[in-house]
């Protein structure tokens, strides 16, 4: 990779065994949207130990592209490997945002307004003006319930944790990433993984008193295998008092 400034907009991408989504090109998209932009930039891809051939293929794709590079890391969950990623990259700004591009890269231009007033600003599909397309019901109710969960015990006044769609300052970045306990990722994963990492860095962020906007985004549904309505809520329930354990422990 070759950078011969910092870079305005980073653009951190995590993957875990995506040739699907490879398949639908999704990587040519997202680099013809930036090289239209006016800014400088940068494409991180941080890969979770994939085992179907992605590693291989974004490895080929960053070799060819001056402004991508790879991040390598071992199988840990989302959490730990956008962490890898967001802490590699050195964008002014730093956006994570999905492989399957559920919300498109061009919606970051809704975040973008923003960034003189905020230090972080995050996509939503909750509030008014957001839009939610070929959304299965279960998913829906799945996220309105986790979401009056996360609002009661951690995070109040944001009304959707879970889009994977979020814009932080350098600043934010390093304090926010550096400082998470429940998604540190010291152990190594066998299963795909998201769970409620999004939650722990508003808590955060919220802690340390960093200006938050939540902004209304499109959402495409596209299928998966790996979101299990019981099981992840579950999970990312018992998450969030993990994260109220970890505050009266001092951890934070």
């Amino acid at each position: 990779m070759i950078m011969s400034e910092t870079p305005y907009l980073s653009v951190v991408i995590p993957s875990f065994n995506e040739k699907e989504n490879l398949g639908r090109g999704v990587l040519d998209e997202v680099i013809t949207y930036l090289n239209s932009q006016d800014y400088s930039w940068e494409l991180v891809l941080t890969d979770d130990g994939s085992t179907d051939g992605t590693r291989e293929t974004l490895q080929e794709f960053a070799n060819s592209h001056d402004q991508v590079r790879l991040v390598a890391n071992t199988h840990k969950g989302k959490g730990p490997t956008v962490t890898s990623g967001m802490l590699a990259a050195s964008g002014k700004w730093r956006l994570f945002t999905d492989f399957d591009q559920s919300t498109p890269i061009g919606e970051i231009e809704k975040l973008l307004k923003f960034v003189t007033e905020y230090d972080i600003v995050i996509g939503s599909r909750e509030i008014p003006g957001a839009l939610r397309d070929k959304e299965p019901f279960y998913r829906h109710l799945m996220g309105r319930g986790f979401n009056l969960l996360v609002q009661v015990l951690a995070v109040p006044k944001i009304y959707d944790t879970q889009c994977g769609f979020k814009l932080f300052s350098a600043k934010a970045t390093q304090v926010l990433f550096e400082s998470l306990y429940v998604y540190a990722g010291s152990k190594e994963r066998l299963d795909a993984f998201t769970g409620a990492f999004d939650v722990e860095l508003l808590f955060l962020a919220k802690k340390n008193g960093f200006k938050i906007k939540e902004v209304p985004i499109l959402w495409q549904h596209y299928h998966t295998d790996r979101v299990s309505p019981i099981k992840d809520s579950l999970r990312m329930f018992k998450d969030i008092i993990k994260i109220r354990v970890a505050d009266l422990m001092g951890k934070y």
